[in-house]
């Protein structure tokens, strides 16, 4: 089974003892949409680590005095901008895919053990086991 952030583990009772708080106000901020907890098929309420991490920071909010209602606009002004930097990633990850898909925009380059490695253009292979001499110019003749 893999278990995240959102896999739905905790009964009401165990994620109020978690979050520091009242089982009954977990079942208000579910009824208010502070947190939306995954229901199983008898209609249970099952938490997850990011609800609990959501329940603690409306706890916080709550205590320095942030009402309910703003603290469903911070909340909710938070959930899209994690949303809209997942969208950047998978753009970001889409173009690059798409850069390299272009006739002349891929660069290749050998590896040590003289595998072919495919990079993105502009960029320089890694070159391990170099070294470079370097003598100054000198004014004999028997240097040159």
């Amino acid at each position: 089974m893999d278990v995240d952030q959102d896999t739905p583990l905790f009964a009401i009772a165990a994620a109020a003892e978690l979050a520091e708080l009242h089982p009954q106000t977990l079942r208000q901020y579910d009824r208010l949409g502070l947190v939306e907890p995954t229901r199983t098929a008898g209609k249970s309420r099952r938490y997850s680590l990011r609800d609990i991490a959501q329940l603690r920071e409306i706890a916080r909010l709550s205590a320095e005095g942030v009402s309910l209602e703003g603290i469903r606009r911070v909340l909710s002004l938070e959930n899209e901008a994690r949303a809209l930097q997942q969208r950047v990633r998978e753009l970001e990850s889409a173009l690059a895919d798409a850069l390299l898909q272009q006739p002349g925009r891929r660069v290749f380059a050998s590896g040590a053990n003289g595998e072919v490695l495919s990079m993105r253009a502009g960029a320089r292979a890694e070159r391990r086991n170099q070294m470079v001499v370097w003598r100054p110019w000198s004014s004999s003749s028997e240097d040159r």
